[in-house]
């Protein structure tokens, strides 16, 4: 595991300490948390944008397969 070390103004790290403290945690695992959704947030952003270059001028087969699988066109089967 490495170390990392940040400048924050001290108003914004007393806050930081209160956080962590009504959490019952740590500020290093508060920011290992925080670290965790960013990243999360990130990977999910990365992987969206990847999609949308492959689908890029594709719009008329996506709604064909939107269509398809709202079962349009087709006898619709009543549940019994």
């Amino acid at each position: 595991m490495a170390a990392l070390i940040i400048r924050i103004p001290d108003g914004k790290r007393e806050r930081l300490k209160d956080l962590a403290r009504a959490r019952k945690q740590s500020v290093t695992k508060l920011f290992d948390e925080m670290a965790t959704v960013l990243l999360a947030e990130y990977d999910a952003e990365t992987r969206f944008r990847a999609r949308a270059v492959r689908g890029a001028g594709k719009v008329k087969r996506g709604l064909q397969l939107l269509a398809k699988a709202a079962g349009e066109g087709k006898a619709r089967r009543r549940p019994g």
